[in-house]
């Protein structure tokens, strides 16, 4: 399926885009290339495939969350640049 150049221009209009007359030139032959690319995917047979959101099943790749022993704050603030008693003290982001 080839787009028109005039297909192109609409398009850019709909999305607000200001094109040049080689860039319209140039997408027409990249949308054009992936459209044709869409129809050749389209002639897979599907219909013992059932629908998916994901290729692959997906699961938690996370560890249990199980308390531990942390290290002593004064160990932890040695190397702070500032703080304020067991805490890191940081210059305000938001006003």
């Amino acid at each position: 399926m080839k787009l028109s150049r005039e297909e192109v221009k609409r398009l850019a209009l709909l999305v607000r885009l200001g094109l040049s007359d080689a860039e319209v030139e140039r997408f027409r032959e990249q949308l054009s290339d992936i459209l044709e690319a869409f129809e050749v995917l389209q002639q897979v047979d599907t219909t013992d495939v059932p629908p998916t959101a994901h290729s692959i099943a997906l699961g938690n790749v996370l560890r249990d969350d199980e308390p531990a022993p942390s290290l002593p704050a004064d160990e932890v603030l040695a190397n702070a640049p500032s703080q304020e008693e067991d805490y890191f003290r940081v210059r305000a982001v938001l006003e």
